[in-house]
């Protein structure tokens, strides 16, 4: 039991210290191009999720080769609606990468996100991504995901599942970056305001209070989320030692003592 839950621990810390040296390589955004893929379809299918669930309906989206993209609703909501929609994209990104970092520390664990994962990816594709370049992103990523989830070797699920949720947890934080700018770039070209300035229209304050709002949110999914894994690895390692406590101690209990 202490063997397995030091190779999920192993698992992420491996998948954080290898972002951490990929992100300051000069090869390592080449490396991590899919990932951030990855991140821009949580990003608009956070947006999307919500449109649905505020009434303004999903109508489509669209992820471009600079990893920017767009998610696009049918009709318009009140000021309510609006202000979940533009704080859906970084708020969802970041809970759904601490959401798989601690439901991805074991193997039904993370062979499960798998497979779901790469069929959100497939859905998505058949029902709301609209320019083929998303859809090759969709259904490239549903294959790698559930070819990984079938593969026999618990470490091989568990450190992708790891580099994936850590990979979310990252971009939500390095993307709110572009928040602080004038205007937003969307496939190379001006395309209107950013989420922060739409929320701060919608709602009060300015860009820069919204975009410290979402980093704050960030950080802090990202702390919880490690703090919950050592909460539960030391859990695991007292249920462990007092396991094997009373296991000696029943043994002793049954030993035949000598005769006198």
């Amino acid at each position: 039991m202490l063997r397995v839950g030091y190779q999920r621990q192993r698992a992420l810390i491996l998948a954080l210290l290898s972002s951490l040296l990929l992100w300051n390589l000069p090869f390592g955004g080449l490396v991590l191009y899919p990932f951030k893929l990855l991140a821009t379809w949580l990003h608009e299918m956070s947006h999307g999720a919500v449109m649905l669930l505020s009434g303004a309906g999903f109508e489509h989206l669209k992820i471009f080769s600079d990893t920017s993209g767009i998610a696009q609703a049918q009709h318009s909501v009140g000021v309510a609606g609006r202000a979940a929609i533009h704080s859906a994209g970084y708020m969802g990104t970041s809970l759904f990468g601490a959401v798989l970092l601690v439901l991805g520390q074991t193997r039904p664990g993370a062979r499960s996100i798998l497979a779901a994962l790469g069929a959100a990816l497939g859905l998505s594709g058949v029902i709301w991504i609209e320019n083929s370049f998303g859809q090759s992103v969709a259904y490239i990523g549903c294959a790698i995901c559930v070819a990984i989830s079938l593969v026999p070797s618990e470490r091989v699920a568990i450190l992708v599942t790891n580099f994936v949720a850590v990979q979310a947890c990252i971009n939500s934080v390095l993307d709110i970056r572009v928040l602080f700018r004038t205007d937003m770039v969307i496939n190379g070209q001006v395309a209107g305001a950013s989420d922060a300035h739409n929320m701060a229209a919608a709602t009060f304050g300015s860009h820069w209070l919204w975009a410290s709002v979402w980093l704050a949110w960030s950080c802090l999914c990202f702390y919880v989320a490690l703090r919950v894994i050592l909460l539960r690895h030391v859990e695991h390692e007292d249920h462990a030692v007092h396991a094997a406590a009373r296991s000696q101690a029943i043994a002793v209990s049954n030993d035949p003592q000598p005769d006198s």
